[in-house]
């Protein structure tokens, strides 16, 4: 999430409550997750585990619940629940109104046709010649581009499934981020695709989905990719250009496929996978999987 404008460490400090290691001047430009968190960036973390992976990322402030020696050209906010401040820093300068109130700040282009049974959030962006089914749900902030199909009862920009457990309870990170898509892309019935933590999910100009897929928080599927019904793809993945993913592909957290990659039906990623053809619970290259069963058949 990027400020609307650029704050000062002091000021953040004093909006959580929180001790800094730093001027008081420290330029902040917004907040990201690790893996998306770029120069002038917040970014938090609340375990010994990835103290390192945090102070090392391209984050220049670290919101940590420990006072550690500070990277140089660093800040850090000293908070005793990262998670909490997190989420009140997000809220403070992002809106959250799930659908309260019609403020209805939205923009139409030319040509696009939107069903009356559609419901649309604030701060929406459409672009020209899109077409919206009946029962469709667009969240706020997502961005549609031109020429897109998005049929029936499919939502764009729910909830991140991100929780800590929080005194036996879940605790929700609060998604400020949105869902991007871009030109020339086509979605099906009944899909669903969260909005970015504090980034943008984005599904790529020309792919097209099936229906019954679940696409995960901060996820940016690639150009001209194919996939069929009821894929499943976790939060954080990059899914390169012209993959096809057949039906009930089960993708987890943070893993990566290169372009030109085939996933045929029901295989599961549980890693970074290079260009090729897959199948099976731990996605196996396609060849070697039929070279082991014709030995397999062979067995006397």
């Amino acid at each position: 999430m990027t400020f609307h404008q650029p704050q000062k460490l002091k000021t953040i400090a004093e909006l959580i409550g929180a001790k800094f290691v730093g001027s008081e001047d420290f330029e902040v430009l917004g907040t990201n997750e690790i893996h998306m968190v770029k120069a002038g960036e917040i970014v938090f973390v609340n375990h010994p585990k990835y103290y390192d992976k945090a102070l090392n990322s391209a984050a220049t402030i670290i919101l940590i619940d420990k006072e550690v020696e500070c990277p140089e050209g660093k800040a850090l906010l000293v908070s005793e629940d990262p998670f909490r401040d997190f989420n009140k820093i997000n809220t403070h300068f992002t809106r959250i109104y799930n659908f309260t109130e019609e403020l209805h700040d939205v923009e139409i282009g030319e040509g696009t046709k939107i069903h009356a049974s559609a419901v649309i959030g604030n701060n929406v962006k459409i672009g020209k010649n899109t077409l919206i089914f009946p029962n469709v749900v667009i969240g706020d902030r997502t961005v549609i581009g031109d020429n897109v199909v998005i049929q029936s009862n499919t939502v764009l920009g729910g909830d991140a499934f991100y929780y800590r457990k929080l005194n036996g309870n879940f605790d929700r990170l609060i998604s400020v981020g949105n869902v991007v898509i871009e030109n020339n892309v086509e979605i099906g019935n009944g899909c669903t695709i969260d909005r970015g933590v504090t980034d943008s999910t984005i599904i790529g100009e020309g792919s097209i989905l099936d229906n019954q897929i679940q696409i995960g928080h901060d996820t940016v599927i690639g150009k001209k990719c194919l996939i069929a019904s009821q894929v499943g793809i976790a939060g954080c993945c990059v899914i390169g250009d012209e993959v096809t993913l057949w039906g009930q592909v089960g993708i987890a957290s943070g893993n990566k496929i290169e372009s030109g990659s085939v996933l045929l039906g029901k295989t599961g990623v549980n890693r970074d996978l290079e260009k090729g053809t897959y199948i099976g619970m731990f996605a196996e290259d396609f060849k070697t999987y039929l070279k082991k069963e014709v030995k397999l058949r062979n067995l006397k």
